[in-house]
Parts: C-alpha cells; structure tokens; sequence
C-alpha cells in the first residue's frame, strides 16, 4: 500500500513540477528567439539604410565589402536585392541558397515595403536558418530589400543548456519534495494503517494462544485512521474478552455438571441393584443399565469439553523443550490402558530432538491423539509413536489400525463434534466417542506452533501427524 501511494502522490508532484517547468521552458526558447530577433533586425535595418545610395548609385562595391565583413564576424550570409529580388550586392557567391517558402514569402513582403514580422520560436530541434528581410526605401519609394541569413545553432545549444539546467533544478526539487515532504506525509498517514495490519495478526495469535490482545494504540496520523485504531482496540478487547467468558463457561457448566451426573449414576447403579432381587420385565430390569451407559457418555463429552476448554483458555507458554522426556511419559500412562484394550504401544524413531513449544500443550494433544487410536484399534492391533525429522522439521505421528477415515472425511475430522459413521467402527458400527478428539488436538497444536496433518496410510487406519516447520537442531539418536 505504501508503494502504491508514494507512486500516486509521486505523480502528483511530478505533475506540478511539469506544469511549471514546461511553461518555463516555453518561455525560455522564446525569450532567447526574441532576443536573436531583435539583434539580427537591428543589422537588417542598418544595412537597408546603408543601401540607399548605393542603389540609387549602383555602386554596390564599398557595400559588398561591408556585407562580407559582417558574414565573416556572424556567420551570417546578407545580401541586397533589387526591386525585381535580383542580387546587387552579397556577402558570398549563393547567400539564399536552399530557403523555404515561408522566408521567400518574407523577401516578398520586404520588396513590397512590409517590415518582417516576428520570427516563430526556435526549438532546438529545428535546424532552419533566422532568415530578416527589411525593405530598402528611397524617398519613400520600394528600390529593394536587405537581407539576412542567421544560422540558429548557437541559439539551439543555448536553449538545451537551459532546458537542461530545468531539468536538473526539477530533479532536484522532486528529490527534496519526496524526501521533505512526500515521505513523511505517506509515513504519517499510513502509520495507523501499518499498526492496524500488525495488530491484526497480534489479536488473531493472541486469540489462538489465549492471551490478551495487545492494543494498536496509533499516536500518529489522520485522525479519522486514529479513531479507527481506537475502535479496532475496543472491538478486539470484546472478541478476546467473549471468548474468554465463552471458554469459562463451559470450564463453569462442565465441572457444574459433573456432580449431578455422578449422583445420578449412582442412583441408576442402586436402582439396578434393587431390580435385580425383583421379579420384573427384562425392559425395566435393562432400563437402568442403558441408563448408565448414557451417563458414562455424557461425562466422557464433558470431560472433553474441559479438556477442550483448558487448551483453549490457557496460555501457551513456548520454550526449548525435549520431545523425549513427553513422549516417555505419554507412552508408559498410555501402555497400561492400551493393554487392558489388548494392544501394543510400541515408540520409534530418533531422539533427541529439540522444538520451541508448549510441553502441557503437546502432551495434551497426544493425550487425545492417543486416546482416539487406542479408541479405534481392534483387539490384538498396535498403536505406533513414531518421531521424524524430514528436511529440518520435526515430525511426532500416532498411527493406529483401525478403520480409518474417507478421504473425504478428513476436512472435518477436526471439526467439533463431528463423528464418522461407518463399519468397522468397535461395537454395531456407530462412533461411541465425543467428537472432539481431534477438534482438541488440532486447537493445541495450533498453539504449540505446530502444524496437524492427517493420513490414510495405504495399508489402513489413520496417521495423525503433529509437525513443528522450524524446530531446533538437537542431537540425534535412538530412544
């Protein structure tokens, strides 16, 4: 943006220093003819009172001797003519040769006692010669005309040297506008606009990290682009601010919720004890069992909307951190449910690896990546942990054997409470988590400053891929 108002302003400089500089040039090609003008009649003049009697004599020797002189002092052929426009006296053999029309029309309104007008402005690209034809009178009668031919290169050079000198004083004039003047100015209205850009991709990493927005707060600039920051600031204080209620409610209604559920549960529990001891209908005897099952569920999706809410609500505190010491941890808390469900954790890959992030943040993550796989894993399958690190990033995958996704299905696997609804899936075929697995680890790692990734491997199930594009180097070795 800047560029582009520097180029429209720039213009506009540009366009008055041409409009005072062309007029100038103007006037200073015709000022210099004008001065050429006057010069060369005043000799045209002279020589047709010089030639009054030597026409009248015809005598013209003492005048051809004063014509060569002043050829040979100017440059410049001059001649007498007769009444009938033949040559009586001349300064060299053929002083009129190769004239145009228009000067031969200026002899004829000489020898027709007509003064010559004035000349038209020399440019300097025009090579034609200042040709004067004063009329030469006798007793107020026409007995012929004096003429000279002026060459005009001297003129055109001294018109260039002026034109250039314009042009070097205009340069400089637009360079000290644009570094006095334009410069600043665009600096001071784009200031707002610049703090508004930057402030912009705050607020949105602020939002993603849970932080406070940090104000735009321009001092600088029009104050129509300043009192937009002002409510740029105030709108982004009211985002922040909803979403932090909106993260505290659910942290609120969640642990609010979960007492009910437990009491309820354990009321369903005795209830289906008492029926047990009771000659009923198997529907009611099934009933309170069902029940439970339903309950189970519903603090399995709050006890994911708190784990939601808390990636979401807490700030992302990233340092240099060792993936090793997490990746231990995650493995030997999930190795003990992975074989009560009859599979193998099992890790792979180098150690010592080293990325800038969140360690609560990237555990938590994996907590649910793991979770979703040992989840969806049939009995007797294996859940791998695998690190890499491909072309200067760092790579952590969980892959498990499950049945996987469509591939159309992966745009919204991370969406919240999206699940997929196919066979394979553990029990009838219908999804017994939250939704929310992977909606969790895509939010935590955007806040571990990483990167989610999922895929189908060729041979089945999912691969979730948590990816850091500049991690630091570490020592590399096996775990």
């Amino acid at each position: 943006m800047r560029t582009r108002l520097l180029v429209v302003v720039s213009v506009l400089v540009v366009a008055v220093v041409l409009g005072l500089g062309v007029p100038l040039a103007i006037a200073t090609a015709t000022a210099s003819t004008s001065e050429m003008f006057t010069d060369r009649l005043g000799d045209t003049t002279r020589f047709a009172a010089l030639a009054q009697r030597p026409v009248t004599d015809s005598d013209t020797a003492a005048l051809g001797a004063e014509l060569a002189r002043y050829d040979e002092l100017f440059g410049a052929p001059a001649a007498i003519l007769d009444r009938q426009g033949d040559v009586l006296a001349a300064s060299r053999p053929d002083p009129l040769a190769g004239i145009s029309d228009g000067d031969a029309a200026r002899i004829d309104l000489a020898l027709a006692g007509r003064r010559s007008p004035p000349h038209g402005t020399v440019w300097p690209w025009d090579a034609r010669p200042m040709l004067l034809a004063e009329p030469v009178l006798v007793g107020g009668e026409v007995r012929g005309a004096a003429v000279t031919v002026s060459p005009t290169g001297t003129l055109r050079t001294d018109v260039l040297l002026a034109w250039a000198a314009l042009a070097v004083a205009g340069a400089a004039a637009l360079g000290l506008t644009a570094a006095l003047a334009v410069l600043p100015t665009v600096r001071w209205i784009l200031a707002p606009v610049e703090r508004l850009d930057a402030g912009t991709a705050r607020v949105a990493a602020a939002v993603r990290a849970g932080r406070p927005a940090v104000p735009v707060g321009a001092e600088r600039g029009p104050p129509e682009l300043r009192r937009l920051t002002r409510d740029f600031d105030a709108m982004a204080a009211t985002v922040t601010g909803t979403l932090e209620a909106q993260q505290a409610f659910v942290a609120d209604a969640g642990h609010q919720l979960r007492n009910p559920l437990t009491a309820l549960r354990l009321r369903l529990a005795t209830l289906a004890e008492d029926l047990d001891g009771m000659t009923v209908p198997a529907e009611v005897r099934d009933g309170p069992g069902a029940a439970i099952e339903e309950v189970d569920r519903l603090s399995a999706v709050l006890d994911a909307m708190l784990a939601l809410a808390r990636t979401e609500g807490r700030v992302a505190t990233t340092v240099e951190m060792r993936v090793d010491p997490v990746l231990d941890e995650r493995v030997e808390t999930w190795e003990v449910l992975a074989e009560h469900e009859g599979l193998r954790l099992h890790r792979a890959g180098p150690g010592g690896l080293v990325v800038r992030s969140d360690p609560l943040t990237v555990a938590t993550v994996l907590d649910a990546v793991l979770d979703n796989a040992v989840k969806y894993s049939p009995p007797g399958g294996a859940v791998e942990l695998t690190t890499a690190r491909v072309e200067g990033a760092v790579e952590i995958a969980v892959r498990d054997h499950g049945p996987g996704l469509r591939p159309e299905e992966l745009v919204r696997a991370t969406e919240r409470f999206w699940r997929g609804d196919r066979e394979g899936l553990p029990g009838n075929g219908t999804p017994t988590g939250s939704g929310l697995g992977l909606a969790i680890a895509a939010r935590g790692a955007e806040r571990a400053g990483a990167e989610l990734a999922l895929e189908l491997p060729d041979d089945g199930g999912l691969r979730v891929v948590l990816r850091w594009p500049r991690a630091q180097d570490g020592s590399a070795g096996e775990p």
